[in-house]
């Protein structure tokens, strides 16, 4: 299991896009460079703002991190996806964000 804090504050209103079900929000996971961190943090989130922005050489803003908690590798050959890019979930209709 991996778990993710994010502090929605920092979230770019203006690179949210609207798919067929709900409204997106794009995040990239970026493990640390020198392993766990002090808090045990064995990455960070950050804001993925679109390919046009990024070549731009604009970066999203880092919006929190991600621990891997009950001995999870990344590598459980059962759970892995058959694509090659990234599928967004839809949202949940009852979750609330405050903006």
């Amino acid at each position: 299991m991996i778990t993710v804090s994010i502090d929605v504050t920092k979230i770019d209103k203006s690179a949210l896009y609207n798919g067929k079900k709900g409204t997106y929000l794009a995040l990239t996971m970026f493990e640390n460079k020198n392993g766990v961190d002090q808090y045990g943090n064995h990455g960070f989130i950050a804001q993925d703002l679109g390919k046009e922005r990024r070549m731009a050489g604009e970066k999203g803003p880092i919006l929190g991190n991600f621990k891997r908690v009950g001995g999870y590798t990344g590598q459980d050959s059962h759970n892995q996806s058959k694509s090659d890019g990234y599928q967004p979930q839809p949202a949940d209709d009852d979750l609330e964000i405050p903006f």
